[in-house]
């Protein structure tokens, strides 16, 4: 009987401990939620790009980038700076004049999710973004909100 108990306090201990450890954890956090709607991979935007100047909503940091939309495909140049991220699929849709859009961007290289919601109403720019940082034992996200004008072709950095 004595090695039953004894298995019995290594399994509880173990377990014990596992469950310790999933405890002090991070839970996940969603991506940013883009609203529901017919959305449609339509080029809207090509041959567009918007200098953007933004806040990080969690730490006030102020954040200024370029955003570039071509053939369908959408562009971050902080984003490429940061981790090459390269071009991303975007999508639209038109409500009332204005062109609403949404793309996210993913890492190749880190478990970094840039997620964009964005409206275009003449020549500017308004949008929400969630950077999601996800690694086993954390979760970190970083909400930006920018504002921008549309910018040169030829002015563009990235």
């Amino acid at each position: 009987m004595p090695q039953v108990l004894q298995i019995a306090a290594i399994l509880t201990a173990t377990l014990g401990t596992g469950a310790a450890t999933l405890s002090v954890m991070n839970e996940d956090i969603p991506d940013l939620a883009v609203p529901e709607g017919d959305w449609a991979a339509t080029g809207a935007l090509d041959g567009i790009a918007f200098r953007i100047y933004g806040e990080d909503l969690s730490s006030g940091a102020e954040l200024k980038d370029e955003i570039i939309f071509r053939d369908g495909t959408f562009l971050s140049t902080d984003c490429e700076e940061y981790c090459n991220f390269g071009w991303s699929d975007y999508q639209t849709k038109e409500i009332n004049g204005v062109v609403y859009f949404t793309t996210t961007a993913i890492c190749p290289d880190a478990p970094h999710t840039v997620v964009w919601y964005g409206t275009v109403k003449g020549d500017e720019v308004a949008v929400d973004v969630t950077w999601t940082t996800r690694r086993w034992y954390w979760t970190n996200q970083i909400p930006i909100r920018s504002t921008g004008t549309v910018i040169p072709p030829d002015a563009v950095s990235g």
